[in-house]
């Protein structure tokens, strides 16, 4: 029979225990259902879930619903939007009460006489020219000036077709400003021409992003597994969608069989009451899906299925530190 210890030397050995100590329970919650800016491919608009919940206004309903939230189990709270920055009384409502990762496009900075060491995932669509298309602006003028050497920041670069031979100019750029960045692919769920991807792009940007994790490895949070598995949909001969995803709201998961899942998941909408399918949207199809958390999701609940060989559990590790890095349970 193999076990951890049998397939482990004493290395990583080591690095197994201090991740299996960890216990993440994470949900996702919609802060507001405003922005100040609107992206071309962004699940939350293009789905209509703004406009499923009427948003709480008042700060007290969302300090109690962080009170239960935290009775619940929950360890990480992961504020979306819309844009957070827009609230900062329902961020602090969360940061005082539970570990918190705040995603923005960084147009607003972060208070760090406010939110010392909140984690702030700094959404990036591309470079300059990308960025007008999909966004309307280059966000990456404002947000690199707002956190610039930031220690609790990193950028969350969405990659997308019309990145290929780009990517290595945008890593130079994020590790000039002093910051991290995790990469991540673009679902393209409004259709935006020539964003979709193709077979063959796939297979040119995996190869990207392996030799740019060579040649920044201490910029870059993210292992060639993860690149595997985002470009491939595949993962121990199995293929992502709904019937494998893991990230899916509990009290709605009615599937069956039921797959392996994350523990008391629930993606919350802004009314503290609505609950959204899953961690993105309730229109995409899932077998299209890129979400990089809901792929590193997924190799993290099937520990077992990687434990047929060593370098299989050396890889279910590397995807665990690497989720583990990127909302500060361990450091970078």
């Amino acid at each position: 029979m193999k076990t951890v210890s049998s397939l482990l030397d004493e290395d990583w050995h080591q690095r197994y225990k201090r991740i299996s100590k960890l216990n993440i329970r994470s949900s996702i919650y919609d802060v507001t259902n405003r922005c100040n800016l609107r992206c071309k491919g962004c699940f939350f608009f293009s789905s209509g879930e703004h406009e499923v919940a009427r948003e709480e206004m008042d700060v007290r309903k969302w300090e109690a619903f962080v009170d239960r939230e935290t009775e619940r189990g929950v360890n990480l709270a992961i504020l979306i939007g819309g844009e957070p920055t827009l609230c900062m009384d329902r961020i602090e409502a969360f940061y005082t009460r539970l570990p918190t990762f705040c995603a923005t496009n960084g147009l607003i900075k972060v208070p760090r006489d406010r939110f010392p060491d909140m984690i702030v995932g700094i959404s990036l669509w591309g470079d300059a020219e990308a960025e007008k298309i999909l966004r309307g602006k280059d966000t990456f003028a404002v947000s690199s000036k707002n956190y610039e050497g930031d220690l609790y920041a990193y950028y969350l670069y969405t990659i997308t077709p019309k990145q290929i031979g780009k990517t290595e100019h945008i890593i130079r750029r994020i590790e000039d400003v002093g910051l991290k960045v995790h990469m991540q692919l673009l679902s393209n769920d409004e259709g935006v021409d020539g964003f979709s991807w193709k077979p063959e792009e796939l297979e040119d940007i995996r190869s990207e992003m392996d030799d740019v994790l060579d040649k920044y490895p201490d910029t870059i949070i993210s292992s060639k597994y993860y690149h595997e598995i985002i470009t491939t949909g595949k993962m121990m001969g199995r293929t992502f969608g709904w019937m494998e995803c893991p990230s899916v709201t509990a009290p709605l998961d009615n599937r069956e069989p039921h797959p392996k899942r994350l523990t008391n998941f629930i993606r919350w909408a802004s009314d503290l009451q609505t609950m959204h399918r899953c961690c993105t949207s309730e229109t995409r199809d899932c077998s299209s899906c890129k979400d990089g958390a809901a792929h590193m999701s997924w190799v993290m609940v099937n520990k077992r299925g990687h434990m047929r060989s060593t370098r299989d559990l050396q890889n279910w590790i590397e995807i665990y530190e690497m989720f583990a890095k990127l909302y500060q349970f361990i450091p970078w």
